[in-house]
């Protein structure tokens, strides 16, 4: 099968999801505010390299279960989804997007967008938790071959505005790799950006 990757946030749409939410929620549910001075202390740990991403992402959804979830996502999509980078919509092949951010955010877009796949950061909704590993870098291919066989795949194209972060699935593009710029697909040759 055909098909193409995409990473989500900074690349489908200029601004990271996931961040762009907390914020929307302390905003529109204040009382959530409760839980800042937890995600403080954890990203002075996180800083201090006492703990890892993941752990501290296991804390910044921790409001979850203090909100109307369903009615929050769909009022933030309402907001946010004219930023959606036009090329996306124009897409021809079976589309898989692979990303980080949580998978009770991403599930709306997705069906107002039309993914044929999503793959993001698992949560348990009565926690806010992060359920296994945050969905970034080799994480990524992990999540994709849980799903599918490497050889009932054909990458096409791979879309991403990280480098640094998903040279992994960078590297099952057999057509092209973008690198997504200020909302622009720029393409560049796999071997010549990671060889160096």
């Amino acid at each position: 099968m055909q098909v193409d990757i995409y990473d989500f946030d900074k690349t489908i749409v200029p601004f990271d999801s996931g961040t762009l939410f907390f914020v929307y929620c302390m905003v529109h549910y204040p009382w959530c505010m409760i839980i800042l001075p937890v995600v403080a202390v954890a990203g002075l740990l996180m800083g201090l390299g006492i703990i890892r991403f993941t752990q501290f992402k296991r804390i910044c959804y921790m409001f979850i279960p203090l909100i109307p979830r369903e009615r929050a996502v769909k009022k933030f999509w309402d907001k946010y989804i004219d930023r959606v980078h036009p090329w996306f919509k124009d897409r021809q092949r079976y589309s898989i997007v692979i990303s980080a951010s949580p998978d009770f955010l991403l599930e709306e877009i997705s069906e107002r967008l039309g993914f044929d796949e999503l793959i993001a950061t698992r949560y348990n909704l009565k926690t806010g938790i992060i359920i296994g590993e945050n969905c970034r870098g080799e994480e990524k291919l992990k999540r994709l071959f849980e799903l599918h066989k490497p050889e009932d795949l054909e990458v096409m194209d791979v879309y991403s505005d990280s480098y640094k972060h998903d040279r992994f699935i960078f590297s099952l593009a057999t057509n092209q790799c973008y690198h997504i710029e200020k909302g622009k697909r720029v393409a560049f040759d796999f071997k010549d950006v990671y060889s160096k």
